[in-house]
Parts: C-alpha cells; sequence; structure tokens
C-alpha cells in the first residue's frame, strides 16, 4: 500500500481493514491484524498501527478479546456502509448540488448528467 500524503497514515490503515470487511476477507468475529503485524507489514512504528486499530474501536467496528487480540464486531460492515455513506454525502454529494443550484441545473438535467457518467 503505497500512502497517501494529504491523510493521516493511521487512518488509511484503518480505511484498509474497513476495506477488508466490506470485501469480507475479515469477517465478523474473525481477528483483525495485530498491531505487530500491521506495522511489519507497513514498515511503520507500532503505535501509528496502534491508533488504526483504537480509531476502529472507537467506531464500533473492533473489539478487544484480552489476551486474544482485536476482533471484528457483529454488525461492523453495517457500520461502515453507513459511516462511508455520510462521508460520501458531505465530501462529494453536497457539494456537487450546491454547485448545481449556482449553475441552476434542474433535478432532472443533474440524474441526466450523472447516469452519463456513471
Amino acid at each position: 500500500m503505497e500512502f497517501k500524503e494529504d491523510k493521516a497514515i493511521f487512518v488509511q490503515i484503518a480505511e484498509s481493514i474497513e476495506n477488508d470487511i466490506l470485501r469480507g476477507i475479515i469477517g465478523e468475529d474473525e481477528r483483525a491484524p495485530s498491531t505487530n503485524e500491521l506495522s511489519a507489514k507497513y514498515e511503520i512504528n507500532p503505535n501509528t498501527a496502534a491508533k488504526s486499530l483504537t480509531l476502529l474501536s472507537n467506531d464500533g467496528i473492533l473489539y478487544k478479546k484480552r489476551g486474544v487480540g482485536m476482533f471484528v464486531a457483529e454488525g461492523a460492515k453495517q457500520v461502515i456502509l453507513e459511516k462511508r455513506k455520510e462521508r460520501f454525502i458531505e465530501e462529494y454529494i453536497a457539494p456537487m448540488t450546491r454547485e448545481a443550484r449556482l449553475l441552476k441545473l434542474s433535478k432532472d438535467e443533474l440524474i441526466k448528467i450523472i447516469e452519463e457518467n456513471s
């Protein structure tokens, strides 16, 4: 994985784990990669890897089994989908609709443009 400059590394790693959950690579109640595994895989500081896991835990995507590791929470896939839908609306749809209003595009015109470009 090549890290992007515009986003914190721990966030990118968390998103990568989320992607694995969405793709079914890691299922509910399956063990997530450990801090040590992540730090070795991405050649990063273990504290950065730990921040990724903490972020996912705080979002209810992972939970900790004491002495065993972090595991994917039940319903994690749905939590990720909802979180990403909200972010998609905030980052893409809302700005697009504001611009469409400025350009006086009708709803039908906007839908047609989206359909033509999908």
